[in-house]
């Protein structure tokens, strides 16, 4: 069991910059890969970004490639998700994920919803224009 918490949502405006934190309690974070998902009202869950355990890989939507940056301190037991040059359409509900001890056959299921064993609540992101 593991439980995560997502901090550093808010209100923005286009162009700006937000640093996502989501921290883990509750099982060695080491044995866990890491993801971001976001959710906008009448879409379904999107995949945003991943990390392997070490950090070693990391992967994206292409919505997001260049503009966001995931990362993770093992030490902290944290993950983040570094997102700039914030657009109107990245507004959602963004939700951090983890698997644990995942093995070759995640790499096929990381932009899935159902990659993923433990959830967090979630925080909001607002970018207006």
């Amino acid at each position: 069991q593991v439980q995560l918490v997502e901090s550093g949502g808010g209100l923005v405006q286009t162009g700006d910059s937000l640093r996502l934190s989501c921290a883990a309690s509750g099982r060695t974070f080491s044995r866990f890969a890491m993801g971001w998902f976001r959710h906008a009202p009448g879409k379904e869950r999107e995949f945003v970004a991943a990390i392997s355990w070490s950090g070693s890989s990391t992967y994206y939507a292409d919505s997001v490639k260049g503009r966001f940056t995931i990362s993770r301190d093992n030490a902290k037991n944290t993950v983040y998700l570094q997102m700039n040059s914030l657009k109107t359409k990245d507004t959602a509900v963004y939700y951090c994920a983890a698997k644990l001890d995942p093995g070759t056959g995640w790499i096929i299921r990381l932009r899935l919803p159902s990659g993923y064993d433990y959830w967090g609540p979630g925080t909001q992101v607002t970018v207006s224009s």
